[in-house]
């Protein structure tokens, strides 16, 4: 008897298939075959592999958010703060496989590929609208200063995973103490 799985389920299973694999190995195929169910399963929930690598993009940028969401208490006067707040947070290594999907997904977006020009650039404007929330000021302020502090954090995250932690966090000491 074959066991029937809810989205959820497999969408968890892509999340963890991806994390291990990258997005550009993420197959109804490999996916089932996970699984074991038919690749069938997989289409009737998300029908076509666009809609699957959206969906894990977008657990990726929740659960990214979440563990954000316990450094910021107060409002911040400007990008600067908010860097400095979430660097120690984003720079854990429980981190970086999350952080290594959104830029394989950035980068498959700068080709121009679909659906990540399109799902990266709604998560980079999620990611903007969702800091400017946390900095005072009016909206144009805390626009301005959010993507500036996700142009900064992107910089020294895309440093980390390739040049590692020592580089990203002397780069991030330079930065922010020039306050």
């Amino acid at each position: 008897m074959v066991k029937k799985h809810s989205r959820e389920e497999i969408l968890s299973v892509a999340l963890e298939a991806a994390l291990e694999d990258g997005l550009s190995r993420l197959t109804f195929g490999r996916l089932a075959s996970r699984l074991k169910i038919s690749d069938r399963m997989v289409v009737y929930y998300f029908p076509t592999k666009d809609e699957l690598v959206t969906s894990v993009l977008s657990v990726v940028g929740d659960r990214l958010q979440h563990v954000l969401a316990a450094a910021f208490s107060v409002p911040m006067n400007d990008h600067r703060s908010l860097v400095a707040t979430a660097w120690p947070v984003v720079a854990q290594p429980e981190c970086d496989p999350l952080f290594g999907l959104y830029f394989e997904a950035i980068g498959q977006a700068t080709a121009g590929i679909e659906p990540y020009k399109s799902v990266a650039s709604h998560l980079v404007e999620g990611w903007i609208e969702w800091l400017g929330g946390f900095v005072v000021g009016d909206q144009d302020n805390r626009r301005r200063e959010a993507a500036a502090a996700v142009a900064v954090l992107d910089g020294l995250l895309l440093m980390r995973l390739l040049g590692g932690s020592d580089l990203a966090d002397t780069a991030s000491t330079s930065l922010l103490d020039h306050r």
